[in-house]
């Protein structure tokens, strides 16, 4: 993205002066990114929330010292992590020092232990290597907004769990709360929605599920793939989409509503009980806690289910 960026040099040696520069900024032609980076207020507005910041990013690592690199939330940007609630507010910068951290309105700089290895380049820019930005972010982030992130990592194959055990060992601080996240994060987990889901698994003491298993009838028929499997009971987490972006080609979101319907059936009539919930729902989660409680209470008083499971194996 650094074609969007109008550098305050470059703008003078083409003949502009500064007082042009400044009139650009205070009729809202131009953007001030970083004092001595701009670029076209229309540009900005059109991007996104992850590539407004990476655009600030690029602006502010640009005039960085040289050992400065792009870290946290800025890191995970770069990287095309999945965030949730996660503030892009500042710009994140790590250095390789014991000292000299601040925290200003466009940027956060921190200080840290930060050996070769946990650097590398992702489109010519200085970032923290994605094992290290998921411990960072498991360290400094909220449970659900780190286990957001450390799942998307581990499905996407950016990060091994070996990979996050060894980068760990830089943070000797937060140890136990990042052993913690990387013990619980699934690269098995295919959205948002689904970790935010198993957060609240973990934050309402109910049993924690196993993820992406596949559900046969007593005949072998297969009834499909389940998001959440407890003990006879089936939990799916409904975003929208599931019913809107990804219907296949040829269909209607009215057909996969429709097949939807049909799977559900066949899994209750091999004995399952099934448990949905929504993305506005987890805003409630003891809404959510209760009725997959009275499901399990449901299960534990039915006889099994008569069909059987094929798991999906954890991500190493």
């Amino acid at each position: 993205m650094d074609g969007f960026i109008i550098r305050r040099d470059e703008a003078l040696r083409r003949g502009a002066t500064d007082r042009e520069l400044q009139r650009q900024c205070r009729t809202g032609v131009w953007k001030r990114l970083q004092p001595g980076r701009f670029t076209h207020a229309a540009t900005f507005l059109d991007l996104d929330a992850d590539a407004r910041h990476r655009l600030a990013a690029e602006a502010i690592l640009g005039v960085a010292s040289p050992e400065a690199v792009l870290s946290h939330q800025s890191a995970a940007v770069v990287h095309g992590f999945d965030l949730w609630n996660t503030s892009l507010s500042r710009v994140h910068l790590t250095r390789n020092r014991s000292f000299g951290g601040s925290v200003g309105p466009r940027r956060h700089v921190h200080s840290l232990p930060l050996p070769p290895e946990h650097l590398t380049i992702v489109d010519g820019l200085r970032v923290t290597t994605p094992e290290r930005t998921v411990v960072d972010l498991a360290a400094t982030l909220g449970f659900e907004q780190a286990l957001v992130i450390a799942d998307h990592a581990l499905h996407t194959g950016a990060v091994t769990r070996d990979g996050l055990v060894a980068a760990l060992a830089s943070d000797r601080k937060h140890v136990g709360r990042v052993r913690r996240l990387l013990d619980l994060a699934d690269g098995r987990s295919e959205s948002v929605g689904e970790s935010r889901s198993r957060a609240l698994f973990v934050r309402e003491q109910l049993p924690l599920p196993d993820l992406q298993a596949t559900l046969h009838s007593d005949s072998g028929i297969r009834l499909g793939r389940v998001d959440f499997l407890l003990d006879g009971v089936v939990g799916e987490f409904d975003g929208r989409v599931k019913y809107g972006r990804l219907v296949p080609d040829g269909e209607t979101p009215s057909d996969v509503l429709w097949a939807e319907k049909g799977r559900e059936d066949a899994i209750r009539d091999a004995g399952w009980q099934v448990v949905r919930w929504t993305w506005d729902e987890l805003a409630t989660p003891g809404v959510v806690a209760d009725r997959i409680r009275r499901a399990v209470a449901r299960a534990g008083r039915a006889e099994p289910p008569s069909g059987r499971v094929t798991r999906s194996p954890r991500p190493g």
